[in-house]
């Protein structure tokens, strides 16, 4: 009996010196992750083309009163994005004669819109005449 106590003894110890082992290697895990996130929670995250244009579309129509139709030109920079986007300045009747307006809006590399400004305005039934803009 004494032989079968120093063979669990010997095992429990066995497993009790490794325990220390697994425990430091999933510390290190662990930390390593953490470090890993900390590292991507700084950088900031570069948003989707989709989320872009729909942002840009809230912003300027929060900034300008008018709502966007449609978004006529897209573009990503090294500085963020550009977008040219159609908006209706004065309904008329028939709809044919209402006032459009082509807006160019930059936006940061985070989606934030950084200025805006009317690039032309035209009416909605006309055909443009600036070769192919």
């Amino acid at each position: 009996m004494s032989n079968t106590k120093n063979t669990s003894d010997s095992q429990e110890s066995q497993q009790s010196s490794r325990k220390p082992q697994r425990s430091q290697a999933t510390q290190a895990t662990q930390t390593s992750q953490a470090s890993q996130k900390s590292q991507s929670s700084q950088e900031p995250r570069r948003p989707k083309p989709m989320e872009v244009l729909r942002e840009a579309r809230a912003q300027l129509a929060e900034l300008t009163g008018m709502t966007a139709e449609s978004v006529s030109s897209f573009e990503q920079t090294e500085e963020g994005w550009v977008l040219e986007i159609e908006v209706l300045e004065l309904e008329r009747v028939p709809d044919t004669m209402s006032l459009m307006a082509s807006y160019q809006v930059e936006l940061d590399a985070e989606g934030q819109l950084t200025g805006y400004r009317r690039a032309r305005r035209y009416e909605r039934g006309r055909a443009d005449s600036r070769g192919g803009r």
